[in-house]
């Protein structure tokens, strides 16, 4: 039996930016999607969730310190 990666206690909710949220956070970040911190396609997160090279993934964290975090990463081949 398979295990879904994604209902683990340790792995951050991560969700595909649709093309006009992509453009919203990287105008209120000021940057340029090469910018952004790097994942591969290969990594089990992002194949579970079939995020394809080019994709900015919206990854939310549970922080003690901040309540939750969110990053954004650039998917990469």
């Amino acid at each position: 039996m398979k295990k879904d990666i994604l209902k683990h206690r340790l792995v951050p909710e991560h969700t595909i930016l649709s093309k006009s949220e992509v453009n919203k956070v990287l105008k209120e970040l000021d940057i340029h999607s090469e910018q952004l911190p790097k994942i591969k396609q290969d990594d089990p997160v992002c194949k579970a969730i079939e995020a394809k090279p080019g994709d900015i993934l919206k990854i939310t964290r549970k922080s003690h310190t901040a309540g939750k975090f969110v990053t954004y990463r650039l998917v990469l081949e």
